[in-house]
């Protein structure tokens, strides 16, 4: 079994030596948008700055050059969620598919995969889902997953770095109530890792999962994908706060600290444009107040988010504009 991960180095020093971009969606004047910043937070830009189109869930290519993200036109049950593609500077946008959700990338960035919506009536719950397609950049052809048909309910999914397995949760389907799974990229084997919660999330060396164990905890789990089935080691709770929920961890280019969204339990106001009402945490529904943190990855010792930082967590977004799902920009190969 894999060793869990540590890093000698100070929070400040990772975060200052991280030359990699981070990318988010956020709510700007009554518009989702995706930001583009720094590694601290620092130098942060509206990256695709459309008055009249909302777009949320950036996805960075592995190679760095291309976002997919999903683009919602439309009001109310009407709305039509789309996943697109564009270069990682804004340009060049390229709808793959309508009434889809939750793209994510193969390891070689050549094809995307995404979850095509369970119906045509819109719904803002992440798990409306049935199905996955995977996506071919060149040609611009979608074939189903050979196991489509028995996939269901399914979000956040994630290939492994290895592009074997994608990891993601379900929700009442496919027999189960509620679980984090993985997929057998090119085949039909399921294995559920027995772990509770949702969002799950590769480290960069595929031998680490994160993923939200509860609305205030964040866990981590090593895993070993040479074993054949994956063997799992014994999660641990990696941070936790008990005020404001924490969701959509995501991994540091380097795999040493977790980017992570904060913010207060709601409901969203779907008074604002472009939003829905549903959990806090939701694509799509704003969430005042909540911002991008950073935080330590300490083996054997969970962070208390509502303690001092003392260099163990730095808060990279201070306006709360419903900031969620960061994805990291890795240097372009």
């Amino acid at each position: 079994m894999v060793a869990p991960l540590f890093a000698a180095d100070s929070l400040q020093k990772q975060i200052s030596e991280t030359p990699n971009k981070l990318i988010c969606e956020g709510y700007t004047s009554n518009n989702w948008e995706l930001f583009i910043m720094d590694a601290d937070g620092g130098n942060q830009r509206n990256l695709t700055n459309t008055s009249n189109i909302h777009e949320l869930y950036p996805q960075v290519s592995p190679d760095g050059l291309k976002i997919a993200f999903v683009s919602d036109t439309g009001k109310g049950r009407k709305k039509i969620r789309s996943v697109w593609v564009m270069n990682v500077d804004g340009s060049e946008r390229i709808k793959v598919s309508d009434y889809a959700r939750q793209p994510f990338w193969a390891a070689d960035s050549k094809t995307l995969g995404y979850l095509p919506q369970e119906y045509k009536k819109f719904s803002a719950l992440d798990f409306s889902t049935k199905g996955m397609m995977f996506h071919d950049l060149a040609s611009g052809k979608s074939t189903p997953h050979v196991n489509s048909e028995q996939l269901k309910h399914l979000y956040n999914p994630g290939m492994s770095p290895d592009g074997k397995w994608i990891v993601a949760t379900v929700h009442g389907g496919m027999g189960f109530k509620h679980a984090d799974i993985l997929i057998e990229a090119k085949g039909k084997r399921i294995i559920n890792l027995k772990v509770h919660g949702c969002r799950p999330s590769f480290s960069p060396d595929g031998k680490h999962i994160a993923w939200g164990s509860s609305d205030h905890v964040i866990s981590i789990l090593d895993i070993d994908l040479t074993s054949n089935p994956p063997t799992i080691g014994k999660p641990y709770e990696a941070m936790k706060d008990k005020k404001n929920k924490i969701y959509h961890s995501e991994w540091s280019p380097k795999g040493d600290f977790l980017t992570i969204s904060r913010g207060p339990d709601g409901k969203g106001d779907p008074g604002k444009p472009g939003t829905c009402q549903a959990a806090a945490e939701i694509v799509g529904v704003y969430a005042a107040g909540w911002n991008l943190f950073a935080v330590g990855i300490k083996p054997g010792k969970t962070i208390d988010l509502n303690q001092p930082a003392n260099d163990q967590w730095k808060q990279l977004t201070h306006d709360g504009q419903s900031y969620k799902e960061p994805s990291w920009v890795p240097v372009a190969r």
